[in-house]
């Protein structure tokens, strides 16, 4: 536990949070700020900064928790179309709070004041390009 860690404080109990679900592994409560109605925040119990950070098991325990999460937070409103799933690592990739934790925002319509935008840059790589750009990730893959 991190003692100036805000979501620490949530696991712990001394902040107060609208729990959605919790093991001995993880916990989800919904988002203070609900982007949308249901947003809900799924954390690891135990304190890691960002994705960097995680060990495989660490990875199986909080990831294989996002799909009955996603199902349960459709099946509560049938007005939900679908549901964004991030994760933002670093304070340029929009992390604000750094311990690891997973954003699972409904979608109700295209008008719901939630939005993500993927500039699309295919004329700027050309095969060449984009063959280089994937060997030197594949160099740094670890197992």
């Amino acid at each position: 536990m991190d003692e100036n860690c805000i979501f620490c404080k949530i696991v712990a109990g001394q902040i107060p949070s609208v729990k959605v679900y919790e093991d001995d592994q993880v916990l989800a409560f919904l988002d203070i700020s609900q982007a949308t109605a249901g947003h809900t925040l799924l954390v690891p119990k135990k304190h890691v900064k960002d994705i960097f950070a995680y060990d495989e098991a660490l990875a199986e325990a909080v990831f294989s928790r996002v799909p009955k999460l996603a199902r349960a937070i459709k099946a509560s409103d049938p007005r939900i179309a679908g549901i964004n799933i991030l994760n933002n690592n670093g304070e340029v990739a929009y992390q604000s709070v750094f311990h690891s934790h997973i954003h699972l925002v409904p979608r109700y319509s295209k008008e719901d004041d939630f939005s993500i935008h993927f500039g699309d840059h295919t004329d700027a790589y050309n095969n060449d390009q984009l063959q280089a750009i994937a060997q030197k990730i594949r160099q740094e893959v670890q197992d």
